[in-house]
């Protein structure tokens, strides 16, 4: 009773270690956002296009001047002049450009946006890649381990002469074969784990036991569009150049109003002193020419420009839409066969039976094996379809 009880939490302990250590993709991504260099760098410098932004619309600095006049002919004591002043644009021309601020820190927050969907879709296909690539040497490694006793099972038959050493070094170059493929994996694994160290800031991660979902149909076509319209980054960009745009043409018409300047002005002299409010007006008659007709112009750009983004957007979505169902229904349609049939394992059986020759076992398992290669590329691509597809999710 005591041996079976410690044997079921020594299996209970192993099985929830292995879970402990198993991150979702999920988790993943999102210790790769929190790590990655080239965001952290970006992020420094959309902070300071903000502030770059806000400097533009500070007042300019006061100005302080002053006279003091004791040299020439004169009766009277000398004369002392000062004055401080501070100038300023129209008022509502710092509440245009504040709301223009605004838009153009929406604009930078899309394109951060985008930059970062870019950077974790990157690191997505590379943990797909991964997941194949881990996928496929468990494969690979089962046939090793097959083909190791195929040649053991022909070194027998040859010491008992009952096969030829042609048929030994078949099975022993086949052998051979699945090592070297086993070796190449294993060496493909490591470089595709250090390109994701790479993007989490050389940081190391958990890839043990890394799972993915299986592919899935993708909800309609239109209802895709709409998620994009509302959370893709470069959609949303497109409707922040507008607004800014929009809101630029509203700063240049403000920007027709005078200039104003407020001060404050001593005169001394005949030991007699005057102040008092100083005011000043400034006309942009020349500067603001033709500088509200350009912002409507831009405007109108960026209106068709929008435009015409979105439809070639649009198409691109509807070739890979359609391109993933096309191979989601081949994938699903080739795994329920292969799985069904189990063709490699029971090939395997017939010839440890005596049922097949080892050319024959050979000709007909590799007819299987690359079948079951074909469907584990499928679903890489379908993976990386999907991933492409929900880049807004990110």
């Amino acid at each position: 009773m005591n041996i079976k009880l410690v044997c079921t939490i020594g299996v209970c302990l192993f099985v929830g270690n292995i879970y402990s250590q198993t991150k979702s993709v999920d988790e993943l991504l999102n210790q790769i956002e929190q790590n990655n260099t080239e965001l952290k760098a970006y992020q420094s410098y959309i902070d300071g296009q903000n502030l770059q932004n806000k400097i533009a619309n500070n007042l300019p600095d006061p100005q302080l001047s002053g006279y003091y006049l004791p040299f020439g002919e004169h009766q009277s004591n000398d004369y002392t002049e000062f004055e401080i002043s501070q100038s300023f644009e129209f008022p509502t021309v710092y509440a245009a450009r504040s709301k223009w601020n605004n838009l153009k820190a929406e604009q930078l927050q899309a394109l951060f946006t985008k930059k970062r969907q870019e950077v974790l879709l990157k690191a997505k296909q590379g943990l797909i890649s991964l997941y194949i690539l881990q996928k496929q040497k468990t494969i690979e490694t089962n046939r090793k381990q097959q083909s190791k006793q195929v040649y053991e099972q022909m070194q027998e038959l040859f010491n008992k002469e009952q096969v030829g050493i042609l048929d030994l070094n078949k099975a022993k170059v086949a052998w051979i074969q699945e090592q070297f493929v086993v070796e190449q994996l294993e060496a493909e694994i490591q470089n595709q784990i250090t390109v994701l160290q790479t993007l989490n800031g050389e940081q190391s991660l958990e890839l043990d036991n890394l799972q993915l979902e299986i592919p899935f149909e993708l909800q309609t076509m239109e209802t895709l569009w709409s998620d994009k319209l509302a959370s893709d980054p470069k959609l949303l960009e497109l409707q922040a150049n507008e607004a800014s745009a929009l809101q630029n043409v509203t700063l240049e018409k403000n920007k027709i109003l005078p200039n104003l300047a407020l001060g404050y002005n001593y005169q001394g002299v005949n030991g007699n002193n005057y102040s008092g409010v100083y005011g000043g007006l400034s006309i942009p008659l020349w500067s603001s020419k033709n500088k509200v007709k350009a912002a409507q112009a831009n405007y109108e750009y960026q209106q068709s420009s929008s435009q015409v983004t979105k439809q070639l957007l649009y198409a691109d979505l509807q070739q890979e839409y359609n391109q993933y169902q096309l191979l989601f229904d081949k994938y699903t349609e080739y795994q329920n066969i292969i799985e069904s049939l189990n063709s490699e394992d029971l090939l395997f059986k017939a010839y440890n039976l005596g049922e097949y020759s080892f050319l024959e076992y050979y000709m007909e398992v590799q007819f299987y094996r690359d079948a079951t290669d074909k469907m584990l590329q499928m679903e890489k691509e379908l993976q990386l379809l999907q991933a492409q597809l929900l880049i807004h999710k990110l």
